[in-house]
């Protein structure tokens, strides 16, 4: 029997293509029946959900946890409760921790923590290459066995040319995807922001789309021949969408992200100096943002991600040069994303899909 009926709702699953008037009912936190009207049981707590949206639990792919070595700025623990309190039921967090995601014993660190501290699933992404250095591969199989559920060197990119095959490669026999932080660090060192104009007014070191572009370009021809899963992080170039959009209609298995202040904030919003804005990649133009609404629109960003990226009152409240990358966004991303809908930018059946199949 039902112990929760949510009776009235529209009742969204992209999964399914289901999207009517119905009432759901749940039995210790699962899903046991949908349907157009459930007879109410003695004991079930009903909750009437008339003009509201019952979806899945929400899938973050991309968040920053910080646990282990950077506890001062995020834990599973109080990441999670953010995630929930933003309608995340699952989440799945970045190697860059200290020391890295990068041994089967750490992967099951991460689960044995979550079990113990964390209020939502949490998954680990675990690092492609030894310590995120991109010298030597990670112990690609035995991670994937402890539980990894994709790998990254997030943060940094896998910038060999010959280290991204080998990492190609071995993901693929896996099944599991190869997430790629795109940054060509030879044209971003000593950037704080966009190469534009606003840069130039500030007098602050320039991050060109170029950066972004070509690691992708890159990483999509080396992939040709592999077929391997391969999945670009945080988008914040229009080419880049077209790359990935032509990719993805030649069949390759190519898919890509966007996160909330790519799909809203140019770089103006790192004018007088404005830390918060500061995030990697950078807040780019208006066109970006068009190029980015429209790609989640057809598809071709499949997924969207927050790259909720905490960071100390120390590491924000600097000069800009010096601040640390990063915005914080599991509590607040269905608002946000919700003027996309509001505008007519994406059609909600798309935003749902978008925010629960990773």
């Amino acid at each position: 029997m039902p112990n929760l009926l949510l009776v009235n709702g529209r009742v969204i699953d992209p999964a399914s293509g289901r999207d009517e008037v119905a009432d759901v009912a749940l039995s210790e936190g699962l899903v046991t029946a949908i349907a157009r009207k459930i007879d109410r049981a003695p004991a079930a707590r009903v909750i009437d959900c008339e003009g509201k949206l019952v979806v899945p639990g929400l899938i973050d792919p991309h968040v920053h946890l910080r646990e282990p070595g950077h506890e001062h700025k995020e834990t599973l623990a109080t990441g999670s409760r953010s995630a929930v309190a933003g309608g995340f039921t699952s989440i799945a967090c970045m190697p860059n921790t200290s020391p890295a995601l990068d041994s089967p014993e750490l992967v099951r660190f991460i689960y044995d923590r979550a079990a113990s501290s964390a209020v939502c699933r949490v998954f680990p992404v675990a690092a492609a290459t030894r310590a995120r250095k991109g010298d030597e591969l990670a112990e690609i199989q035995l991670l994937a066995r402890a539980g990894a559920v994709g790998f990254s060197d997030d943060g940094d990119c896998i910038a060999s040319a010959g280290m991204m095959i080998k990492a190609l490669a071995a993901v693929k026999q896996t099944g599991l995807a190869l997430m790629q932080h795109a940054q060509e660090s030879s044209l971003t060192k000593g950037a704080s922001m966009h190469a534009g104009e606003v840069a130039v007014r500030l007098g602050l070191g320039g991050w060109p789309r170029v950066a972004e572009e070509i690691i992708v370009e890159r990483d999509i021809r080396l992939n040709r021949a592999i077929g391997c899963r391969y999945h670009v992080q945080h988008v914040s170039s229009s080419e880049t969408v077209e790359m990935i959009r032509r990719a993805r209609s030649s069949g390759q298995p190519v898919s890509g992200e966007a996160s909330p202040h790519h799909l809203h904030l140019t770089h103006e919003a790192c004018d007088r100096y404005d830390t918060r804005a500061k995030v990697n990649p950078p807040l780019r133009e208006r066109a970006d943002i068009e190029a980015l609404r429209a790609g989640v629109a057809d598809g071709t960003i499949a997924v969207l991600a927050t790259d909720h990226a905490p960071h100390s009152s120390l590491e924000k409240d600097c000069e800009l040069a010096e601040a640390s990358p990063g915005m914080i966004g599991l509590e607040l991303v269905v608002p946000v994303l919700w003027i996309l809908v509001r505008s007519g930018a994406v059609p909600l059946a798309r935003l749902v899909d978008a925010l629960t199949r990773a």
